[in-house]
């Protein structure tokens, strides 16, 4: 059986990873990626938590909570990023902060 730590370090790894791109990444479609990355994370350990408790299926329902959480957000934010395509022409999250107004 793997080690708890082991499911920690691959989730600390990957909300890493998201975390770096969302604060580096211009691009929409990256930005929503790397929040996915996130959002998995949180699953493993969501799942890692739950398979090291006895009797403890509430992490697995949880983490089958933020899949349709994550799909939604999924379907809202690509139908944001295509009105700001229509709109700039391109998907810089720059070009975002003119539409305010």
């Amino acid at each position: 059986m793997i080690p708890l730590e082991h499911y920690l370090i691959v989730s600390a790894a990957l909300f890493s990873v998201g975390v770096f791109g969302i604060l580096t990444r211009r691009n929409a479609v990256n930005v929503l990626m790397c929040i996915e990355l996130i959002f998995n994370s949180a699953n493993i350990n969501l799942v890692a938590f739950s398979r090291f408790i006895e009797g403890a299926l509430g992490g697995q329902v949880f983490a089958l909570l933020v899949i349709v959480v994550a799909a939604c957000e999924a379907a809202v934010a690509l139908a944001i990023v295509m009105s700001l395509y229509r709109i700039t022409k391109q998907v810089n999250l720059d070009k975002a902060a003119e539409l305010k107004g």
